[in-house]
């Protein structure tokens, strides 16, 4: 059987990006979807643009550099921003796989693969980008000494923005919040 690599690209079932130096090189259709933009409009661009602040794609960055040199490969589950469209500006939360090509340069060439998870997980309080950090790795199960480590703060810090969400999302306990979290 002979098999078409640039259709199955082009079909995946989630959003495909291949990356050089952070930039898109080049995407499938799922994610142009999952975006709201072209093809045009996504490669050559900084991934800078798939995120609701450039504060937020420095950190995620930074953060991800050491497991991308230690593992060679990288996911987790992120607030990301649709880029045009209908829905251009809206934050939907997003779960993103990588893996580098050269774990010596991580972030010199990789594939990433990119699933919405909007219709299982939708955004409804407006959050800091801290506390989407936060929320994401409360819902990975890591204490906040785990997410302090992983986020470079104290534990403390990151009860104050546990405090916060469990205001915001009105959770009597993290069980609740993180419950509330998945659902939305």
């Amino acid at each position: 059987m002979d098999i078409d690599y640039r259709l199955a690209f082009n079909m995946a079932p989630v959003g495909l990006v291949l990356s050089r130096n952070r930039a898109i090189v080049d995407c499938n259709q799922h994610l142009c979807e999952m975006f709201g933009a072209t093809h045009e409009q996504l490669t050559g661009q900084s991934f800078q643009i798939l995120y609701p602040s450039a504060d937020e794609y420095e950190r995620i960055g930074a953060r991800m550099l050491p497991i991308l040199n230690a593992k060679g490969h990288y996911a987790d589950d992120r607030i990301m921003k649709r880029v045009d469209g209908r829905l251009k500006g809206e934050t939907f939360w997003c779960h993103v796989t990588g893996r580098a090509l050269n774990r010596a340069a991580p972030h010199e060439s990789g594939i990433w693969t990119f699933e919405d998870l909007s219709s299982r997980r939708p955004v409804k309080a407006e959050l800091t980008a801290r506390e989407r950090e936060v929320a994401a790795h409360l819902m990975d199960g890591m204490t906040s000494k785990e997410i302090g480590r992983a986020l470079v703060i104290s534990h403390r810090t990151v009860e104050i923005y546990r405090a916060r969400l469990m205001r915001k999302y009105k959770a009597s306990t993290t069980a609740d919040l993180v419950h509330k979290l998945i659902e939305g």
